[in-house]
């Protein structure tokens, strides 16, 4: 019994890991979608990078959310040793500031800041020369 258990964890591990990966690429998919339209039908002074970015960005953040639910998953239920644990550790360390770099650079604030320090398309927007 403690097995099979074992098993299914293992599974939703992984499986919550495999949905972290398919938010990422759902998340490059539309995001390229939608900057292709907005070149397509791009009016005047809009850039569609900034747009492009922070879609992009929200994805990787969902899809590590996802992964680093799925290491805990697997290593505290599924493997519980201390080597195991280390290993987690790092990982999710990396991780999470890699998810704090990018919520910054979506949302132009750390994680933990009530207010914007400036809008990323302010930072980020390239306009083109008037004609």
């Amino acid at each position: 019994m403690r097995e099979r258990l074992r098993d299914a964890l293992e599974i939703a591990g992984l499986a919550v890991e495999a949905l972290g990966v398919l938010a990422v690429l759902a998340a490059a998919a539309f995001a390229l979608g939608a900057y292709i339209a907005a070149i397509v039908t791009r009016r005047p002074g809009m850039d569609p990078y900034p747009i492009f970015r922070r879609r992009l960005g929200r994805g990787i953040l969902v899809g590590l959310e996802l992964m680093i639910a799925g290491d805990i998953i697997r290593t505290v239920v599924v493997t519980p040793s201390l080597p195991a644990l280390a290993a987690l550790a790092i990982v999710v360390l990396l991780r999470i500031l890699l998810a704090w770099t990018l919520f910054l650079e979506t949302e132009g604030r750390w994680p933990w800041q009530r207010e914007a320090l400036s809008p990323p398309e302010a930072r980020t927007e390239r306009r083109d020369p008037p004609r």
